[in-house]
């Protein structure tokens, strides 16, 4: 893979293309951000984490410290992959606050916009940014399609009896989602041609290896997710159904396009566990699990992007004063 630079745009459209997300940035993730906030209940938040344990407080941050740092080895692979020089110590910071505003905003602010426009101000070609972005998707749902296709037809979830899809189908689903797991391993091992033109781009597959790295990696993160609301819930839960309900809620939550699933999430975990726990420590876990798996680092993360930006802004300065 080619490491080009992308050099600093000479066509007018481009420039005023640069200013106007630059603009965007600047006005649309404050707004994006005080609605985020404003839908919060903060009493509740507060009343949820003070009834619990300090050491599961602990270990659930520690656990969402341990799944965002997964989340960042998606672009680690991707770096891998592509060959870009970008130092790890820059990658990691970068798609940490990328994955927060992605979970409390949305996949266009966060996972595309945001990513492209800090990879960009580090010095990423627009391509190479594109196949780093892509291979993370990839990494992301290849690793759910692995896991869910296992809880569901293990049949470790059990749908309420006037859903249309019904326990046999569901396990059929998940029969499905490993065979489509297996064929992307499949096509990476032994698929003759390894590349495709697409609008001049080039789509590559990686080795089979490094897909197989891929289905651990991202299987592992959705597996921490799922550990955090486990641990927040009361101690007769059952692990492997708590990760079949919020497998279902994350694809729930991606066809509404609600920004952080808001309600979503509840909804789901309150109609398939509510026969087998109490509504009240479901809704405490629930609220536990935004709190700290979403506000906290999005806290976090607010901080880092502006350090981000300033040092971008200094990198730009320097570099054009070299120049």
């Amino acid at each position: 893979m080619s490491d080009e630079r992308e050099s600093a745009p000479t066509n007018p459209w481009l420039r005023w293309g640069k200013r106007a997300l630059t603009l965007f940035f600047f006005i649309a993730i404050p707004v994006l951000l005080y609605l985020q906030l404003r839908n919060t209940d903060w009493q509740a938040v507060g009343g949820a984490l003070r009834d619990y344990p300090l050491w599961v407080i602990a270990a659930a941050i520690g656990v969402t410290l341990l799944s965002y740092l997964t989340y960042c080895c998606y672009d680690l692979l991707g770096r891998y992959y592509t060959g870009h020089r970008l130092p790890v110590r820059q990658v990691i910071p970068l798609v940490f606050v990328c994955y927060a505003f992605n979970l409390n905003l949305n996949a266009l602010v966060g996972g595309v916009a945001l990513r492209f426009r800090l990879y960009s101000r580090l010095g990423l070609d627009i391509p190479t940014i594109a196949r780093v972005f892509s291979l993370s998707i990839i990494t992301n749902w290849l690793g759910y399609l692995w896991l869910a296709g296992c809880v569901f037809a293990m049949g470790w979830v059990t749908l309420p009896a006037g859903w249309a899809v019904g326990n046999g189908g569901l396990r059929l689903i998940g029969v499905a989602m490993i065979i489509a797991a297996v064929g992307y391993v499949l096509a990476c091992a032994f698929s003759p041609r390894r590349s495709w033109q697409v609008r001049n781009q080039t789509i590559e597959l990686p080795s089979w290896q490094l897909a197989l790295v891929q289905a651990a990696v991202g299987a592992l993160n959705w597996s921490l997710m799922a550990l955090i609301i486990w641990l927040l819930l009361p101690p007769e839960a059952f692990y492997p159904g708590v990760l079949g309900v919020l497998l279902i809620s994350s694809i729930a939550g991606v066809i509404t396009h609600i920004p952080a699933g808001l309600g979503v999430l509840e909804m789901i975990f309150l109609t398939l566990l509510q026969d087998e726990l109490p509504r009240s420590g479901l809704l405490a876990a629930l609220i536990g699990y935004r709190a700290i798996y979403f506000l906290l680092p999005l806290s976090v993360a607010v901080a880092t992007y502006l350090v981000l930006e300033k040092r971008a802004k200094r990198m730009r300065s320097a570099n054009q004063q070299t120049a």
